[in-house]
């Protein structure tokens, strides 16, 4: 009888101490900020059409529209208009859209009179499987460049949802797309208006 005590006793303070462990784990930084770089002098940006590497490439739509609804939603910064973006890129003749050279932001940050474009990669975005258990993830990397320099000023990257040891223990399918989708972009947001 005292044997099986302790081997519940054992289980239960190695549960405790995965739990703690689980808690006080902290995700990598991958956050690069211009030093130089003063972003209380930002008044306007314009972001890009996003790329994406997922299945889906219509992903990629819905994703900025979530980040620029968003961000318009901080009143921090104005976002300028998608239509407006998208005449601005077809004046500066550019040859992909998604992805700006140093002198192509520089011409479409004149043409559109803002600051700052932002561009994105949605690299993930779906139902991932861990044996039985399924559950909806999304990887995103933003980057900022200055139009008046053409210099990436701000680059990071989100992954939320996927897996977690409580899918895999207790069953259930994760969070809803559209949820963990919002948390990655507020997880950029937040980290970008710092």
């Amino acid at each position: 009888m005292k044997g099986i005590r302790q081997v519940d006793r054992c289980k239960f303070f190695f549960f405790l101490a995965l739990l703690l462990l689980i808690a006080c784990a902290r995700p990598p930084k991958n956050t690069y900020i211009d030093p130089n770089m003063d972003f209380g002098t930002l008044k306007s940006v314009a972001v890009l059409p996003f790329l994406s590497l997922a299945k889906d490439p219509i992903v990629a739509d819905r994703v900025r529209d979530v980040f620029i609804n968003r961000l318009l939603a901080t009143g921090a910064v104005y976002v300028v208009p998608v239509g407006e973006v998208a005449r601005g890129i077809t004046r500066i003749e550019a040859q992909n859209p998604s992805v700006l050279s140093p002198e192509e932001a520089v011409k479409l940050g004149g043409i559109i009179k803002v600051e700052a474009v932002i561009s994105g990669t949605v690299r993930e975005y779906g139902e991932v499987r861990s044996g039985a258990t399924s559950a909806n993830i999304i990887s995103i990397s933003l980057q900022m460049i200055e139009t008046q320099t053409g210099k990436v000023v701000w680059a990071d990257s989100s992954t939320r949802g996927g897996v977690s040891i409580w899918d895999r223990l207790f069953g259930g399918g994760g969070k809803p797309m559209n949820r963990v989708t919002e948390e990655a972009v507020n997880d950029l947001i937040n980290r970008l208006l710092k």
